[in-house]
């Protein structure tokens, strides 16, 4: 490799330089290469921390670096795939690139068939053909793996036993350290196969504890709840510089958030007036005014690294681990009643048919006339409760709304009304109850005003030819339409496989179905069938809003994504500072983290739903419980409590002295003998007979207990194929 020429070297030196080295390059070589002075070392030195900082390199192991985004040259990999052609894959056991999604290498084994998935190699890599390659250079032993657990004390001895209700498995304790009999700790996995043992590394306190749920699931999906020193320092010397005197003033008007009641932070506020415009006759003039999170958190910041290592705020019950630091996202950002606020305002004429005649952005300030709660606003309208902005505020905005109303009726986006649980805590964060959320018009009324100001985000990014972080909703994969095609069969409903699937294509199955007892299986089954939702720079459209182009704009206080839509619009709308429009290549990473980000989030929020559940339900293992089935399995059938929620299993193994076959089409289980039946959707009495707060796992009965043994078996044949018979839980 030619030598460069003497001198501090420029960016896109050092990076062909890293990216040609056959080895390791920290410091010493890149000065070594260069030929540095002494002098010169120092303005590498300041030079790289530069690169680092723009996001340009990262740091690996021993101090050396490499290209953002890429590997080390000598790195530590785990395999994590053996695909059926035998190539191995592995991906890095350490990953700090910001934004960028981890790669996967494939491994070139030196004797084939030699790893397996788990096994952690030392490997030299390099890239080749848009890919990246490893050879080994050494196998080495496992990393020490954490789990999460509660301790148990049996005859002298220590045992963890997990809060994964996936993990059956108990492990026995080795060093236990300060930790008592039902503490909730952090363990890590000692010894080798087969005396595999745990060692307590620390310890967390009561599992049962009010607000312990959501600490386990924090710790479980490894979600950063603390901020840097110098991002809490940042944000308080930032939250105190005043708002600028080119902003649009908007306070004269009577803006309004409605939120939920235990809202944390408030993010949006609308405002709606006829519009006087003679060329829009009948139509309406609104405003969406979002919080300006792009004014406070500049990119590279400290602040906006903490933000991206997070992606997202997560909420939880009894907290919220926020994305931003709390004297931001609770405080200064939120828009609150009666303070000044900064606002990125996104005004909207909508025709009397509720389409966006034309839309407009602007830094503002506001003053919100109120806060109010959806039941409040709700009951406003309804003329149950007084308030004094109903005519001035309220009337206004819900005459708009039917307008908008008009435009998605006539768009058709999917309608699945599926019932979201809310837990209620008592100030000690002890459980009051668990029951669904209502959902009132005031929901629908804020999330069309939303939507309408994501889509002109989106269009408004558009005509400016600048980046956009769409909202990605792809239309159902063929695998999952024909599972569903086979599952509506079940209940004599037609489904066409040649037919353009729409979202109203759903809707009118829903509208044939009526109020029907399978009804709410149905929709479940719907939504089974549909695409994860995700974020990306290249634009696939909405299938369920039934939408062309949309982004997220409405939450940059708790969606990064958010904010990377708002730095986009003030930068090519030159609003002011704090603007970024990013390459495509970065838009792409950044769309792929922030997405993992949000998968994390769910499962996280889901899981301490599931948690709190279970707690308020161990006060009723023994009673007998209305349940509806859920989900059936060649196992058994998950069911959830009526009214509360949980899903628990009830084991194939209970069900009594039949034999059960499963048919996968039809989503449920056939008794051989007795040609009783088990399926998706079915409202039966069962038996709690365990609920465990700690894994969230439920565990039901049949109300007269176990059956009989089995009769000998013999096998059926269903469909021309032998049926799949499972008795205990063992596949025949």
């Amino acid at each position: 490799m030619k030598k460069p020429k003497p001198g501090l070297p420029t960016r896109e030196q050092i990076l062909s330089f890293i990216e040609q080295s056959d080895q390791p390059a920290g410091k010493r070589e890149i000065a070594r290469a260069f030929g540095l002075s002494a002098q010169e070392k120092i303005g590498l030195k300041a030079l790289l921390k530069d690169m680092a900082d723009e996001g340009l390199i990262d740091s690996a192991p021993g101090r050396a670096f490499h290209k953002m985004g890429g590997l080390p040259k000598v790195t530590v990999l785990r395999i994590v795939d053996v695909d059926d052609g035998g190539n191995v894959w592995a991906e890095p056991e350490r990953w700090e690139a910001e934004g960028a999604p981890i790669p996967r290498v494939r491994v070139r084994e030196r004797k084939r068939g030699s790893l397996g998935i788990g096994q952690r190699v030392l490997a030299r890599t390099e890239e080749a053909g848009g890919g990246w390659i490893a050879h080994v250079m050494k196998t080495i032993a496992p990393a020490a793996e954490q789990i999460l657990g509660v301790l148990r004390e049996e005859a002298g001895r220590f045992w963890l036993t997990s809060v994964d209700k996936k993990e059956r498995r108990e492990w026995m304790v080795s060093d236990a350290g300060d930790a008592q009999p039902g503490d909730l700790v952090l363990a890590e996995k000692a010894g080798r196969p087969p005396r595999l043992t745990a060692r307590v590394t620390e310890r967390l306190g009561d599992p049962f504890a009010p607000r312990s749920f959501s600490l386990i699931a924090i710790h479980k999906f490894e979600i950063p709840d603390r901020f840097q020193p110098e991002t809490l320092e940042e944000a308080e010397r930032i939250a105190r510089q005043p708002l600028g005197d080119d902003r649009e003033d908007l306070r004269h008007l009577p803006i309004v958030a409605i939120d939920p009641v235990d809202a944390r932070d408030h993010d949006d506020a609308v405002w709606a007036a006829p519009d006087d415009d003679p060329a829009n006759p009948e139509g309406w003039r609104a405003i969406v005014a979002i919080a300006d999170v792009s004014f406070y958190v500049r990119p590279g910041s400290a602040i906006d690294k903490d933000a991206r290592r997070r992606g997202n705020s997560v909420y939880f019950p009894d907290r919220v681990v926020p994305m931003l630091p709390e004297i931001l996202s609770a405080d200064v950002c939120s828009l609150k009643e009666g303070e000044d606020r900064a606002a990125l305002a996104c005004h909207l004429q909508v025709t009397k048919d509720g389409k966006l005649k034309g839309f407009r952005f602007t830094r503002a300030v506001v003053r919100l006339a109120a806060n109010i709660a959806y039941e409040d606003a709700q009951a406003a309208i309804d003329g149950e409760l007084p308030h004094p902005l109903t005519e001035t505020a309220l009337r206004p905005l819900w005459n708009c709304w039917a307008a908008l109303a008009k435009a998605r009726d006539a768009r058709e986006p999917l309608d699945l009304d599926l019932p979201e649980r809310r837990v209620v805590l008592d100030e000690r964060g002890r459980i009051l109850s668990v029951a669904p959320r209502a959902r009132l018009d005031a929901h629908r009324l804020i999330e069309d005003y939303m939507i309408a100001a994501n889509v002109a985000a989106a269009k408004a990014l558009e005509a400016k030819k600048a980046p956009v972080m769409y909202r990605v909703h792809e239309a159902p994969n063929r695998t999952k339409l024909v599972a569903l095609k086979d599952y509506l069969e079940t209940f004599d409903i037609p489904f066409a496989m040649g037919q353009v699937i729409r979202p109203a294509t759903f809707n009118r199955i829903i509208d044939t179905i009526g109020d029907a007892d399978f009804r709410p299986q149905v929709m479940e089954q719907i939504l089974r069938s549909q695409t994860q939702a995700y974020y990306a720079p290249v634009n696939q459209g909405h299938f369920g809003l039934s939408l062309g182009s949309y982004a997220h704009f409405t939450s940059p206080i708790r969606r990064y994504a958010d904010l990377v839509v708002h730095r986009a619009l003030v930068g090519a709308y030159k609003l002011g500072d704090g603007g970024l429009l990013p390459e495509g290549d970065e838009m792409e990473r950044l769309g792929t983290s922030i997405s993992q980000f949000e998968r994390r989030a769910m499962e996280a929020e889901r899981e301490t739903i599931d948690r709190y559940v279970a707690a308020y339900l161990s006060e009723h293992v023994g009673q007998v419980v209305e349940t509806r089935i859920t989900g059936v399995t060649n196992f058994g059938f998950f069911a959830t409590v009526d009214g509360v929620g949980g899903d628990g299993l009830m084991p194939i193994r209970d069900l009594g002295g039949d034999y059960f076959h499963y048919d996968e089409a039809s989503q449920q289980l056939l008794g051989e003998k007795s040609r009783e039946i088990y399926r998706l959707g079915q409202r039966l009495p069962l038996r709690l007979a365990e609920a465990n707060p700690v894994s969230g796992a439920l565990r039901f009965e049949l109300p007269d207990g176990k059956g009989a043994k089995p009769e000998p078996r013999r096998v059926l044949k269903r469909r021309g194929r032998p049926a799949n018979i499972r008795h205990n839980g063992k596949r025949r």
